[in-house]
């Protein structure tokens, strides 16, 4: 009964965190599903958001603007990784890790020192409902808000002439020109609208916990790569609806599953250890099948 009452008391923060980081697990999905372009700078355009709009709000800005600033901000990485891939053809993976670590320092140089508390600033979060400032539920709805139109808005978009082709050159880029598609541009806004939410979500954690920090952004691709993979095996990922909202699912039930173990006496430093072996076990069972087969033909 003590772990059940411990794992109830941590369900509403943890849909809260799972609404928040929906948003960086729809970050990894697109580059990742629908552009067949592997990303890995979610891991740094997350803190470029958050510090960004968090030295914003401290400097006297308001909170929506500097909100939209760190998601402009979020889009200019992507656009960096997908140039780098492009003009250069250096592979996906390598371009996101440079990128991602050249955020690191442009990061520390944005704040200035290792981390900044916002004491006594306006939020979006006081701004649109002063309530969900101490008000978890009142959190959670705000964040379902947020979600639900950011969903409503690619699932939209994704329906267009514009999203069509964007999942065109994700099926096959070589086919694209001969459909008077050029797959630079779909690529290049692919990952930057991409990197743009994984920003928000960096701006919003931040307005929500009241301080940025440098290292923020540390596990949050591996927690996002969770997500999906948790989510696309609870809904699959057969139409565009389902493949939206996957991410989204995976990242509500992902911290579910992070509040049974904190519950059951998992310690908080050995998370990381463990999202990364679900990860590894979950990837690895499509080749463990494959590789039992022909052991199955040839009993």
């Amino acid at each position: 009964m003590e772990i059940l009452a411990s794992f109830w008391n941590l369900v509403p923060v943890t849909v809260v965190q799972g609404l928040l980081f929906g948003l960086v697990a729809l970050g990894v999905m697109i580059p990742f599903r629908l552009l067949a372009f592997p990303d890995l700078t979610s891991e740094g355009s997350f803190p470029l958001g958050g510090c960004l709009c968090a030295v914003l709000i401290v400097a006297g800005m308001h909170p929506l603007p500097a909100t939209l600033a760190a998601l402009a901000a979020g889009m200019l990485a992507g656009l960096a990784t997908a140039f780098i891939h492009l003009r250069l053809r250096i592979n996906t993976l390598l371009a996101g890790i440079l990128v991602m670590t050249i955020l690191y320092s442009v990061n520390l140089r944005i704040l200035g020192k290792a981390n900044v508390a916002l004491l006594d600033t306006e939020s979006l979060l006081s701004w649109i409902a002063p309530a969900a400032v101490v008000n978890v539920n009142a959190q959670i709805a705000l964040f379902a808000v947020l979600v639900l139109a950011v969903l409503a808005a690619l699932r939209w978009l994704l329906g267009t002439e514009v999203g069509l082709s964007l999942r065109a050159v994700g099926a096959n880029a070589s086919l694209a020109p001969a459909l008077a598609i050029n797959p630079w541009t779909y690529v290049l806004a692919g990952v930057a609208l991409a990197n743009g939410l994984s920003a928000l979500a960096g701006a919003v954690a931040v307005q929500l916990q009241g301080f940025a920090d440098v290292h923020m952004g540390f596990g949050v691709l591996i927690n996002g790569l969770a997500a999906l993979i948790i989510g696309e095996t609870l809904i699959g990922r057969h139409s565009v609806t389902r493949q939206l909202a996957a991410p989204v699912l995976g990242s509500v039930v992902y911290y579910q599953i992070v509040s049974v173990g904190l519950s059951l006496g998992l310690k908080p430093a050995d998370l990381k250890l463990a999202t990364g072996l679900f990860v590894l076990v979950t990837l690895a069972l499509p080749a463990l099948r494959r590789a039992a087969e022909p052991e199955r033909l040839r009993e």
